[in-house]
């Protein structure tokens, strides 16, 4: 069974991801995956963290197809209804599944337009501070997660609602030394979107809100070694996810305009550089895995008036790596 599942690499456009090849249905991939577990997270590290399944729309009428996929990736899947996620955005009947949708119930609105909405030669803005939003899921959780799942249920007609993927572990490797000097052993100040730390609030001065304990800004790794390769990888986000009232950086000038910011924005577009980036036109069926580990993705705009999007998303845990070893889940309200 091994044998019948094979990876094309590189995606296109960069130079990493890999595309798997296997039979000719989601049932038949699942099946052989699960005869070989080994095999589809050891193509996922050497992919650097991102493969496509393309063809996986039958998992739509049969979700437990997807839950089964996801468990070759980790020992756990998160269980929505039990962490704190709207019960409008999980799955009727597979509480693992966590739905992103601009259709009822959900309601959730894509990203808005980047300003100007091309680049200077037409294309589509992939670079940060250009393109906004890039961020590694769920960064503000100690442990944070492993690996994400992403099935394009129904996904919006390509040349919108993109999802863009750039490669931490050869953003690191493409440092200038002096950089990689500087941030040896830095970490940066992740945070929920909802604790009112974003950059612009707090350059507005707008007082954040009081957090519970569970919502407390988490400590990661600027430069994170993956647990199962070793491999060192960039380990940021922009804008959102990073504590820009006490951050983005400990130990460092905190603030919108301190020297902590000037570094976050040199690092965010060293990594997203359009040569390193993978843009992911979606199409029915498509199930795309990334690492949290070691990868940063960024959603795009689509006509939400006149196109429905229906996304469904697992998250596996469990294999942080040693520094995270013996971590209570920091996002668990006591």
């Amino acid at each position: 069974m091994a044998g019948s599942l094979a990876c094309t690499r590189p995606l296109s456009g960069a130079g990493f991801g890999g595309q798997i090849e296997g039979p000719g249905d989601a049932a038949a991939l699942v099946a052989a995956a699960e005869a070989a577990p080994e095999v589809l997270p050891r193509m996922l590290a050497e992919a650097h963290g991102l493969l496509l399944l393309p063809g996986m729309g039958a998992m739509a009428e049969a979700p437990e197809l997807l839950l089964r996929l996801s468990r070759l990736f980790g020992p756990e899947v998160e269980n929505y209804r039990t962490t704190g996620m709207a019960p409008n955005m999980v799955h009727p009947t597979v509480p693992e599944i966590f739905v992103v949708s601009n259709t009822p119930p959900v309601d959730r609105q894509p990203p808005a337009l980047p300003n100007p909405p091309l680049t200077k030669d037409g294309k589509l803005p992939v670079q940060y501070p250009h393109r906004r939003g890039w961020h590694t899921d769920q960064s503000y959780r100690r442990p944070p997660p492993d690996v994400s799942l992403f099935l394009a249920v129904l996904p919006v007609r390509q040349g919108q609602g993109q999802t863009l993927f750039a490669d931490g572990i050869a953003a690191y490797a493409a440092l200038p030394a002096g950089l990689k000097a500087q941030i040896e052993g830095l970490e940066g100040l992740h945070v929920g979107a909802s604790a009112g730390r974003r950059r612009e609030a707090v350059a507005a001065g707008l007082p954040p809100r009081p957090l519970a304990p569970h919502e407390r800004p988490q400590r990661q790794p600027v430069v994170r070694f993956h647990p199962v390769t070793g491999a060192p990888a960039l380990y940021l986000c922009e804008h959102g996810q990073m504590d820009w009232l006490e951050g983005p950086f400990v130990g460092m000038e905190p603030g919108p305009a301190g020297a902590g910011a000037a570094l976050l924005d040199t690092l965010m577009a060293h990594l997203t550089q359009p040569q390193s980036v993978h843009v992911h036109e979606w199409t029915p069926g498509d199930l795309v895995i990334w690492d949290n580990r070691c990868t940063v993705h960024a959603a795009t705009w689509f006509d939400a008036a006149k196109e429905a999007r229906v996304m469904w998303r697992t998250t596996v845990g469990g294999n942080p790596g040693p520094a995270y070893a013996g971590e209570a889940k920091s996002w668990l309200a006591a």
